[in-house]
């Protein structure tokens, strides 16, 4: 059987093109017209030229993918455009690899009789729980273009929030990154060439430069030990992290470290406001909606306080009233819940609420970069000239060395 690669035009006028196997060329352009295509090309390739499936090495669509393709399928289906031919055609232009896999089996599974949230859900590696149940409600009122439009702007402001934050890392890593090498550099190469010197010399070594020439002498014979130790520290604070254990650890060093505290709050407020609002303005009821709301909250702490006040809005206690029992959220949080229950319109309140927390979290990220920087800055300072201060030395012993002669 071979492989041929082929151009057809469907009876819409639009081209398409992918890969087919084949016994004969003959055979390949039967099954082309069958489908009702008008064939524009048909060659046969070989087994360097075909399409390698790379999918199960492809990463996990980011919220921009899921947001791009909310927008896409919305503008596809207004233009009346079913919904199964819909998915068909954003499977063969989404970027990510595994989304056009995922899009593609969803196409399958519907054709077999299957709604499209139904679909979606067995891909709950791919698709968010939370997209999947407002799907399932646009299909039930009929409202599948509001459900997906609903979820781009969800998904949208969660990239928007995830590349904010993001950035507070980026900076101190990389300059963090870039003083350890010149670090590494200095003492392998630089402090080492003085030690001959100072010998030649007979001069007493300075205390400070006999500990940076040991620091230097490890790192040119036995580096693959500290790279050893690094690495076994990494994969063991990850896997630490992924225990209930760790989870709390690192959920609490994130509330009570310095600047971070306050831009996880904060976070996680926008987070919630959002997601509730964008739930709750769907149809969803509240108790479903916090349930799904709880799954997205990235530290643990959170998650707990939202499960347990899913559990007591259940019991008919106001929500407002348990998150000012948890503790964690800024009392703005839940004085704004409170006024959308007596007033009934928690919807609104929580669009007005997330739209002033992501403004909050764009502030806290600046004034984090803005504290780190010199901080990292008197860091740097500190280590550089500590390994300059012992190159210095030896050369002032040497000097003395010389006026001895």
């Amino acid at each position: 059987m071979a492989t041929f690669t082929y151009l057809v035009v469907d009876k819409a006028g639009k081209k398409k093109k992918g890969n087919l196997d084949a016994d004969s060329r003959a055979a390949a352009m039967d099954e082309l017209k069958r489908n009702g295509g008008t064939v524009v090309s048909l060659d046969e390739v070989g087994m360097l030229s075909k399409s390698i499936d790379l999918s199960f090495i492809s990463s996990k669509p980011t919220p921009r993918d899921l947001a791009v393709f909310c927008r896409q399928i919305v503008s596809i289906l207004d233009a009346g455009v079913p919904a199964i031919t819909a998915l068909g055609m954003l499977s063969e232009q989404t970027e990510n690899k595994k989304l056009a896999k995922a899009l593609a089996e969803c196409k399958t599974t519907i054709e077999k009789g299957e709604s499209i949230a139904e679909a979606m859900r067995l891909r709950s590696d791919v698709f968010p729980s939370m997209l999947v149940t407002l799907v399932e409600a646009g299909e039930a009122s009929g409202s599948l273009t509001l459900s997906f439009s609903r979820m781009a702007e969800q998904f949208e402001k969660d990239a928007k929030i995830k590349a904010t934050v993001k950035k507070a890392s980026i900076y101190p890593t990389f300059i963090l990154i870039v003083a350890f090498a010149a670090s590494v550099v200095m003492l392998t190469f630089v402090v080492p060439s003085f030690e001959s010197m100072l010998d030649s010399l007979g001069t007493k070594m300075p205390a400070l430069t006999a500990v940076i020439l040991s620091i230097a002498k490890f790192l040119q014979h036995a580096w693959y030990v500290l790279f050893a130790v690094i690495f076994v520290l990494v994969v063991g604070l990850r896997a630490f992290s992924k225990t209930k254990n760790g989870r709390y650890f690192f959920g609490k060093l994130s509330l009570k470290a310095p600047l971070i505290g306050q831009l996880t709050v904060k976070t996680a407020s926008a987070r919630l406001a959002r997601t509730l609002g964008t739930l709750l303005g769907a149809g969803l009821p509240l108790i479903d909606s916090l349930g799904i709301v709880s799954n997205t909250m990235t530290n643990v702490y959170f998650r707990d306080s939202v499960t347990a006040a899913c559990e007591a809005v259940t019991l008919g206690a106001p929500l407002s009233t348990q998150f000012k029992k948890c503790g964690l959220f800024p009392p703005l949080v839940y004085h704004m819940i409170g006024i959308g229950e007596e007033t009934g319109a928690m919807e609104s309140m929580l669009n007005k609420l997330a739209e002033y927390y992501e403004e909050e979290v764009e502030s806290a990220t600046e004034r984090v970069l803005a504290a780190i920087e010199p901080a990292i800055i008197v860091v740097m300072a500190v280590i550089i000239g500590t390994i300059v201060i012992s190159i210095v030395l030896p050369m002032s012993s040497m000097y003395s060395g010389l006026s001895n002669l």
